[in-house]
């Protein structure tokens, strides 16, 4: 069993910057896919970013590649988002997933195949 909990969004500036952190509690987080999703109402969870147990693989949705940066923390347990360059289109609320599944990287996108969900964090960027 693995618990999520997101941390870090709140209001911004277009342009400015922002840290989202996901501490997971359990064993054998450094064998979990990590990801970001983000979704907004009315919306399907949409995927931001993903890294593996070893962040060898790592994959960006386009909309966001070159401004945001996933990276993990194994010893704390913990993964991050830093989001630079900030766009009103980037308003969601980011949630962090868990993948056990370490071959499961193809279906890395879908948010159906996590195992587990962290409660979100709302992030708000002002035009």
């Amino acid at each position: 069993q693995v618990q999520l909990v997101e941390s870090g969004g709140g209001l911004v500036q277009a342009g400015g910057s922002l840290r989202v952190s996901c501490a997971a509690s359990g064993r054998r987080f450094s064998e979990y896919t990590m990801a970001w999703f983000r979704q907004t109402p009315g919306k399907e969870r949409e995927f931001v970013a993903a890294l593996s147990g070893g962040s060898v693989l790592i994959q960006y949705t386009d909309s966001v590649k070159g401004r945001f940066t996933i990276t993990r923390d194994n010893a704390k347990s913990t993964v991050y988002l830093q989001m630079n360059s900030l766009k009103p289109e980037d308003t969601a609320v980011y949630y962090c997933g868990a993948d056990g599944r370490p071959t499961n990287w193809g279906r890395i996108t879908y948010p159906s195949d996590y195992d587990y969900w962290g409660q979100g964090t709302q992030v708000t960027v002002s035009s």
